[in-house]
């Protein structure tokens, strides 16, 4: 980037902030931009901007500092000037290397200062007592971080020893000694890392400047005080353990805070360092632009600000607290309806009207529902106290008014279906019928949000109530009768309403008339529902059909397409024929005798490979070892059938894999056995393998990783293909040792998700039935015909009463209600078929039908030809994949380019097909600007992908097209007759050569098991 280049960019940015300058990203990339040579000037302004609108931590203000103490530091104004830069920087975030450098500078102008005694005339500052309450300040910062806070202690202490050798004055010295003895003390009462060596300087600090006859009464007196706190300090030892070994990760740090609001006699002073240590580690990963941070960082700070208030003694520090809660998270609805409220407790009415006038200010408010409705109910009801309280209620009325009128307002721009509780509606039509006496207006109210949203049952019902409420009963009617032939999200509340408006309010005639409109208007409905319900059973069967299709190979779909259209056409008039018991045993008898010749016509299948039991894992293998040197290990031990090295950053690892599992047990008697003078360690590989499922649909490789790896070193991470049932989500991740696995396990259970436990398990093959998906249709039920309110907890309600329910799927519209049917899935058949039951019930006034969920199912009427047309124009090839790509691993990095429906990759090639969502995410893979890379090499795409392993006959692609189901008998006229096979599906086909044991059915999870080792 040249100089006009760099101007360039600068100007834009800068042009940006100037109308967004509470966008941190903008910011970050102002930073980035002026980080090039030849711009430190640039930097440090940029730096500045951030700090004027945004918290920053260290490594934003350690150059400014160091920027300021270059220009000099000579006089006491200046040096006043960078106290100043630290007491700023300090107040934004928790950061040792700041509160270190900030001590030192003290220490040192001390030492400058006092040596220049005619330079300091009748100042007071960088005096000796001075300096030492300073010092106290910015020591007192940090007492309570319990493995960093003798980083300045100990320096202070040093500072004090330094000056009790330099008095020569007898009374000072007694004074000095008092003093430090008093600091020693104080710090062995206190939490921390360093007790130990605490308490050996403290024997040396009485040894030196103590009476020798004191010496064992005070160390027993010490000794009696350190109790406590060591035993405080190791309880919470393995949580700093975990810190450490997470890198510091938010999850770790929630576990601690967990640990200690959960104590019988909450530490308030560690709990808020403790905040503040999460607080200011998270902020710096925020930079980084990393999904969620911000989300995490808010969760830190309304649990701090709650701790603040629950915990907290002195309202100056509540307040400090609020303050710079607020700074960091300005558009956190929670954090600002907390300060609010904090500062009307503190009768401090402008300091509310400040903060809610700035939270508008920054924009960010006005991005979530949540967020604005939260604030503005806390603004309001401060109001609404004000006014209750004071008689001179003018203005406050007229100010409450206009906030609720501009809080609706932002609700419907952030988003177009509002709130669904319309609590700001409801807040200010009960402030316009009770504190301004005025039910019109709150009438009014609701007659904007009912025209506003206009299929709302509540706003239309809420309307017609503040008409009665007004005594205008026509008009509530005719707002009854208009509503109830419209389309509404739950009519039947409508059609209650006004029926029991008409008990109430109404003649004979009225009611009548109502009665006949409703049950009018309900057969509209139910015969809307009745499409709906047949439009959902055709998506699900669309949906069925593409899940089939993903387990069908590419090479085999032409074969499949054609034998589906030759059945097709056959089975829509068949379906329903009568097949008698007689009938039913021939044709059974028939595929049996069938089946068993070709069982004898067959070749023997091989054996069966069973790598899983087969397998060991060595570690520590050194790195001069050669794979003959690694054989040479395990040769007395049986036949060895392959061996993988694999260089790790931190250690060398390696596979063998044997012939039989009758040579594992000797070979793990290798285990502390060396190589080349080196030690190994050699343990069974599932031994340290995890099975990792139920974790949140977002998660992709680098978040399992990030996840894990806390525990130990990872040699792996295997993911299924998607294309096998998209709706599951689990993994397979090996460790480099046993010892890591076992304390991963400590996971299970945690919810990353509400409402979904996160389950980790020990990867033992034994147990893979509990694992498998063999018998996944047989536990899932199809449920159709729900109401739109209908939500996957109330699913799950109604079924868990009939046994564990494993996992629910709904699939919704774009506003989040249901599109009228859904998947639940049973841990066993047997609940399946209980479940049953529930055929019929009622859910939210509708009945909803249950039957058994069958992947095989095919749409009525489907077309193939359009289908398969449709397929191949957003399906695309990949060339130039690196060696062993895992399907999952390569959707997830696709994933971030374009919508993915799924991959197949072909390993023999170094090739896949992909399908995507639209053929617009197919044009954004074709036409990205930026290189597409995975592993380390640039993928290369095409279109019309063109198959390799066995050309289709009529030179047509074949992506992913469904199976036929063509196998299934059929009755009626003909169904006896032996229809022409296709000659490439045919089992007596013997031009085609290649093998077909795995391509007629689809994998499962046992499959993708036996690719671990």
């Amino acid at each position: 980037m040249d100089d006009e280049q760099k101007l360039e960019a600068l100007s834009k940015i800068l042009t940006e902030l100037s109308s967004n300058p509470y966008d941190l990203s903008l910011h970050v990339q102002h930073i980035k931009l002026t980080s090039l040579p030849g711009l430190e000037d640039e930097a440090n302004s940029a730096r500045q901007m951030l700090t004027g609108f945004w918290p920053a931590g260290d490594e934003i203000w350690m150059p400014l500092i160091d920027a300021k103490i270059k220009e000099g530091v000579d006089t006491v104004e200046a040096a006043l000037e960078v106290l100043v830069m630290f007491e700023t920087a300090e107040s934004d975030y928790l950061s040792i290397p700041l509160l270190q450098k900030h001590l030192q500078f003290v220490i040192d102008r001390h030492a400058y200062f006092t040596s220049q005694t005619s330079d300091l005339g009748e100042e007071v500052y960088f005096t000796t007592n001075w300096s030492r309450e300073c010092m106290d300040g910015i020591v007192e910062k940090c007492a309570f971080h319990l493995t960093s806070s003798h980083l300045l202690w100990d320096a202070r202490r040093d500072w004090e020893i330094e000056q009790l050798e330099k008095t020569t004055d007898d009374e000072e010295r007694t004074k000095l000694v008092l003093h430090i003895e008093d600091l020693y003390m104080e710090r062995i009462k206190q939490c921390h890392s360093t007790m130990d060596e605490t308490s050996t300087a403290y024997s040396t600090f009485t040894t030196t400047y103590k009476p020798a006859h004191l010496y064992e009464k005070l160390m027993l007196a010490a000794s009696k005080e350190k109790t406590h706190p060591a035993k405080a300090y190791s309880r919470r030892e393995p949580f700093e353990d975990k810190l450490v070994a997470s890198n510091f990760s938010p999850e770790a740090y929630n576990n601690y805070i967990i640990y200690e609001r959960k104590a019988r006699k909450v530490d308030f002073n560690v709990l808020s360092t403790l905040y503040e240590r999460a607080i200011a580690d998270t902020a710096k990963r925020r930079l980084e632009d990393i999904e969620n941070i911000e989300y995490v960082l808010r969760t830190f700070w309304t649990g701090y600000c709650d701790a603040v208030r629950q915990y907290g003694q002195d309202p100056e520090s509540k307040l400090s607290v609020f303050k710079r809660a607020v700074r960091s998270v300005p558009g956190c609805g929670t954090v600002l309806a907390n300060y609010i409220r904090f500062l009307e407790g503190s009768v401090q009415d402008g300091a509310v009207i400040a903060a809610y006038s700035h939270a508008l200010e920054t924009k960010l408010l006005r991005k979530n529902v949540e967020d604005i409705v939260s604030v503005v109910l806390a603004r309001a009801g401060q109001l609404r106290r004000s006014i209750m309280a004071s008689e001179d209620v003018g203005s406050d009325v007229e100010t409450l008014f206009k906030v609720l009128e501009e809080g609706i307002e932002m609700v419907r721009k952030a988003a177009p279906a509002g709130d669904a509780r319309y609590r700001l509606e409801k807040f200010t039509a009960k402030i316009y019928a009770n504190l301004a006496d005025a039910p019109e207006l709150a009438a009014s109210v609701w007659e904007k949000t009912a025209k506003h949203y206009k299929t709302s049952y509540l706003a239309w019902t809420s309307y017609a109530e503040g008409l009665v409420d007004q005594g205008k009963i026509d008009e509530a009617r005719a707002v009854y009768a208009e509503v109830a032939g419209k389309k509404v999200d739950w009519p039947e509340a409508i059609f209650d309403a006004w029926e029991s408006f008409e008990h109430l309010h109404g003649s004979l005639e009225s009611l009548q008339d109502c009665l006949q409109k409703v049950e009018r208007a309900q057969q509209q409905v139910n015969t809307r529902r009745a499409k709906e319900a047949e439009r959902a059973a055709y998506q699900a069967a669309q949906v069925a059909v593409e899940t089939q299709a993903a387990t069908v190979p590419v090479t085999e779909a032409m074969e499949i397409v054609q034998e589906t259209e030759q059945s097709t056409s056959v089975q829509a008039m068949e379906v329903d024929k009568f097949i008698s018991d007689a009938t039913r045993k021939r044709k059974h008898d028939e595929d049996e005798g069938s089946s068993s010749k070709k069982v004898k016509a067959d070749t023997s299948a091989p054996p069966k490979r069973d790598r899983e039991n087969c397998t060991v894992f060595v570690a520590n293998v050194p790195h001069s070892a050669t794979e003959k040197e690694l054989v040479g290990l395990f040769e007395d031990c049986g036949s060895v059938k392959d061996t993988k090295i694999t260089d790790l950053p931190s250690i060398r690892v390696a596979t063998v894999e044997f012939a039989d599992r009758e040579s594992v047990p000797a070979a793990l008697t290798k285990d502390k056995k060396r190589i080349n003078g080196q030690e190994v360690s050699v343990h069974l590989a599932w031994r340290s393998t995890l099975y990792i499922t139920n974790f949140p649909e977002k998660a992709d490789d680098g978040y399992i990783r990030e996840l894990f790896e806390q525990f130990g070193t990872i040699f792996d991470v295997r993911w299924p293909s998607k294309k096998f049932k998209s709706s599951r989500r689990f993994c397979y991740l090996q460790y480099t040792s046993p010892e890591a696995a076992e304390a991963a396990l400590s996971l299970h259970g945690r919810q990353l998700e509400e409402g979904h436990p996160l389950n980790v398990y020990i990867s033992n093959p034994e147990r893979k039935k509990e694992r498998t998906d063999a018998s996944a249709n047989e536990r899932e039920l199809y449920i159709a015909g729900l109401s739109k309110f209908a939500t996957t907890a109330d699913l799950e309600k109604l079924f868990k009463t009939y046994g564990t329910v494993k996992d629910v799927r709904m699939a919704t519209d774009e506003a989040g209600h249901s599109k009228g049917f859904a998947f639940v899935e049973f841990e066993d058949e047997s609940t399946a078929q209980r479940a049953l039951q529930a055929n019929n019930h009622d859910l939210k006034n509708r009945r909803m039908a249950v039957t058994m969920s069958d992947s095989r199912i095919r749409a009525r009427r489907p077309d193939y030809t359009t289908r398969i047309a449709d397929i191949k124009s957003r399906s695309l090839r990949i060339r130039n994949l690196p060696e062993g790509t895992q399907e999952g691993l390569l959707q997830q990095a696709l994933e971030k380019t374009a919508r993915v429906k799924r991959v197949e990759v072909f390993q023999d090639i170094s090739e896949a097909v992909v399908e995507l969502e639209s053929v617009a995410e197919a044009g954004r893979l074709i036409l990205a600007q930026e290189p597409i890379t995975f592993n380390d090499k640039i993928l290369k795409f095409s279109e019309e992908p063109q198959l390799k392993h066995r050309p289709p006959t009529d030179g047509s692609s074949s992506i992913f097209v469904p199976r036929a189901a063509a196998s299934k008998p059929r009755a009626g006229i003909g169904a006896g007759k032996k229809r022409q096979p296709v000659a490439s599906s045919s089992s007596n086909a013997p031009k085609d050569p290649a093998p077909a044991a795995s391509s007629s059915i689809g994998k499962g999870q046992d499959d993708f098991r036996k690719l671990l080792g």
